[in-house]
């Protein structure tokens, strides 16, 4: 018999989401490739994006706060690769 998942819960899965953004920046290391991907971080922003519009009013504090954090931090790091500043994250 197999143990159950433990539930995800909303933080976890907006961290996820800018896991996966850091990675196609290429801040953190991608398992698969080592070139960043500037369009895979263009639309995980947006995604977070729309997340933030949809869920709007029906979070609790703390979600609100990690998913502004979130796109604030991510929206400034697509500023400074497209304006050729280096990586956070230096490997």
């Amino acid at each position: 018999m197999t143990e159950p998942q433990p539930q995800l819960s909303f933080t976890a899965f907006v961290l996820s989401l800018a896991s996966t953004a850091a990675i196609h920046f290429g801040d953190l290391p991608d398992p698969i490739s080592a070139e960043s991907n500037l369009e895979g971080a263009t639309q995980m922003i947006e995604i977070l994006a729309l997340l933030e519009q949809k869920t709007r009013g029906n979070l609790a504090a703390e979600e609100r706060e990690v998913l502004n954090q979130v796109l604030y931090e991510l929206r400034m790091r697509f500023v400074e690769v497209t304006s050729g500043s280096k990586r956070i994250i230096e490997p």
